[in-house]
């Protein structure tokens, strides 16, 4: 069946020897091809994760801060709503305060054109009073 001559000798080493060529001509430069895409792959991942990390982190100050910033806010439009409840509390007690001199001036202008009207329909009362009494009783008995 088997014949165990040279050529089976010749046919492990020619075996060998395209073990070795293969080796070198393919199976290495495709290993390094492989080992170095891997080795980019990990460093391109560990990099995105870094960088994915870092935007977390930033976006989580920018956060923080927009709240700072909107509690400020809030803050400064509340003081500004007591400033004016203020300003417009003070201007209604102004107002107030003038209404109530007006009053107080127009009742004593009335009080004094009172006392005025009732001197002079006193005199008119008195005069006709006098002109009455002249006419009824006559001029020489009224003085």
């Amino acid at each position: 069946m088997f014949d165990f001559d040279a050529t089976l000798p010749f046919m492990a080493l020619q075996f060998l020897v395209l073990m070795v060529v293969l080796n070198a001509v393919f199976y290495k430069p495709l290993t390094k091809t492989l080992d170095d895409r891997d080795e980019y792959i990990r460093t391109t991942q560990l990099s995105a994760q870094e960088r994915l990390v870092k935007a977390q982190k930033l976006a989580q100050e920018y956060e923080q801060k927009l709240g700072e910033t909107r509690k400020q806010a809030q803050s400064v439009i509340g003081a500004a709503q007591a400033d004016a409840q203020k300003i417009a509390a003070s201007k209604v007690a102004e107002a107030q305060k003038e209404a109530q001199v007006a009053r107080e001036t127009a009742g004593k202008e009335i009080e004094q054109q009172k006392q005025e009207a009732m001197r002079s329909l006193e005199q008119e009362v008195d005069a006709l009073s006098r002109q009455i009494l002249e006419k009824l009783l006559g001029a020489e008995l009224v003085k």
